[in-house]
């Protein structure tokens, strides 16, 4: 993996012992410095530019600036850059673009004692790296504990604010710890714009960016790609006060279990927010939800928020950190105290969109700008406030579902879906997407079963592993149901597949 420069004949060809001794001296001073003055040395010595390009940060150093993405590409690509130079540091790949006056030899030396010096600063910095490591971790564990200030304060009282977080999964979970940590650099330098917490716990790479509020992109830039070389799932929430760290590191792991090979890193809020709600009706939808969830403390319902993204009491109990007993007890007292049972599918689809219904202050303008466009606000709205004390999830608003952009949006969702896919569908549905029970009600093979959802999922262009877009689509067949859906009304055609009861 070695391109050199050309030798060239004449006075500048001419390369001694000495010419190597006082290279050897220029690259030993600079690599005191940092490793960004080595690289700036050894451009120096070629006349020409230098760059040290990692797989997943891209270029680490770079001299001059504006050469950082020619590095990049010659060391992906070494065949395309022949006058290049590139070799092994680091963990990384050192690129060399020297002059053409610059002897080989010169430039040969320079690479190769740059490239050495880089391998002594990456194992210096491997030798404290545990220590710095243990320190993340203590620093994430006491964010999660709620000691949000004592953390600003360790870090050098950068009045951070905000804090976004990762939390990945997967076999090479290790690898890609040292390659982030490697890529990431992680300082907790005072007074800097950001900071990046990296921390493995409970099996979890989990990264936190503490910023002032404005996230840049860099950390997730850099997720994005480890993921992709190394085969890891994610979830991501952020940005979000600091104080409120425990929630979206919950967060983040309800977001990780919509994550798939073909989208490996999911936003919280992709599936926080359903489709369905920003088209219902503000003011009665926001009241509704307000008057249902009275009952509940902001605790108990991130709680039923989390169980509900997840799809599962075990998933939901890991993403919490609580076992998952406390967690069907916790679930069983909101059912208590909801007066609901949480066990119907309806219900949980209801439940969902209260817990993600726009706050009753900010639905108040739309609803005084509907009612000064009728004349006949105050009507309406007594109406509702009366209402509001009967609110129950088994029901939504009269007429809130029964508009043209809510049915516009259901059948674009469901149309087209052969008979028997349908009631397929809205009974496994009805069974919180378990395959064995709706099999035997549907009197089909679980394997049938299996492939008409594969089929229902093409065919819809949505993820059925997602516990969000399910409760979406059981909605959307409830609007659009022109019959019971029933089982029974299931064609058949013979055989043991289609056995009828």
């Amino acid at each position: 993996m070695m391109g050199t420069g050309t030798t060239g004949h004449g006075p500048n060809s001419l390369w001694h012992a000495r010419d190597g001794h006082d290279t050897t001296g220029r690259l030993l001073r600079a690599a005191t410095g940092s490793g960004a003055r080595l690289i700036a040395e050894a451009a120096t010595l070629v006349q020409g530019w230098a760059v040290l390009a990692d797989p997943i940060a891209g270029a680490v150093y770079s001299a001059p600036a504006a050469a950082a993405a020619d590095g990049v590409h010659a060391a992906a690509a070494p065949h395309d850059h022949p006058y290049s130079v590139q070799l092994p540091a680091a963990g990384a790949v050192l690129v060399l673009a020297p002059a053409p006056t610059t002897p080989a030899e010169h430039t040969g030396h320079v690479a190769a004692t740059t490239a050495a010096l880089l391998e002594v600063r990456g194992q210096r910095a491997a030798e404290l790296r545990g220590e710095q490591m243990r320190l993340h971790t203590t620093l994430l564990r006491l964010l999660l504990a709620g000691h949000a200030d004592a953390v600003v304060d360790a870090l050098g009282g950068g009045a951070y604010t905000h804090v976004t977080v990762y939390r990945l999964t997967g076999e090479d979970t290790p690898a890609a710890h040292q390659v982030l940590w490697r890529a990431v650099r992680p300082t907790l330098a005072p007074h800097a714009d950001a900071c990046t917490l990296l921390g493995r716990l409970d099996g979890e790479l989990v990264v936190a960016e503490v910023h002032r509020g404005s996230d840049d992109g860099r950390i997730l830039r850099l997720v994005s790609r480890l993921c992709e070389r190394h085969g890891l799932l994610a979830g991501m929430a952020g940005p979000l006060p600091l104080a409120e760290m425990s929630t979206a590191y919950c967060d983040a792991a309800a977001a990780r279990h919509s994550a798939t090979p073909a989208h490996r890193i999911v936003p919280a809020d992709a599936i926080g927010a359903p489709r369905l709600a920003p088209l219902l009706p503000a003011a009665p939808y926001a009241r509704w939800a307000a008057a249902v969830l009275r009952p509940l403390d902001p605790a108990q319902q991130h709680l039923l928020l989390v169980w509900l993204r997840t799809g599962s009491k075990p998933s939901a109990a890991e993403a919490l950190g609580l076992s998952a007993g406390t967690v069907r007890a916790r679930i069983r007292e909101a059912a208590r105290l909801l007066d609901a049972d949480l066990e119907d599918a309806t219900v949980r689809a209801h439940l969902l969109l209260a817990l993600r219904a726009p706050a009753p202050a900010d639905a108040a303008a739309a609803d005084s700008a509907a009612d000064s466009g009728s004349g006949s606000g105050s009507g309406s709205g007594e109406a509702a406030l009366r209402n509001a004390g009967e609110a129950r999830l088994e029901a939504l608003p009269a007429g809130i579902l029964d508009t043209g952009a809510v049915r516009a949006w259901a059948g674009g969702l469901v149309d087209g879906l052969e008979p028997r896919l349908r009631i397929a569908l809205t009974c496994w549905l009805r069974h919180h997407a378990r395959t064995a029970p709706a099999a035997t009600e549907l009197h089909v093979h679980r394997t049938t079963l299996t492939t008409w959802l594969h089929q229902c999922a093409d065919h819809l262009a949505q993820n059925l592993a997602d516990a969000t877009v399910r409760a979406e689509i059981h909605l959307a067949l409830r609007i659009t149901r022109c019959g019971p859906d029933a089982p029974a009304d299931l064609p058949r055609r013979g055989g043991r597949t289609y056995r009828r009861a």
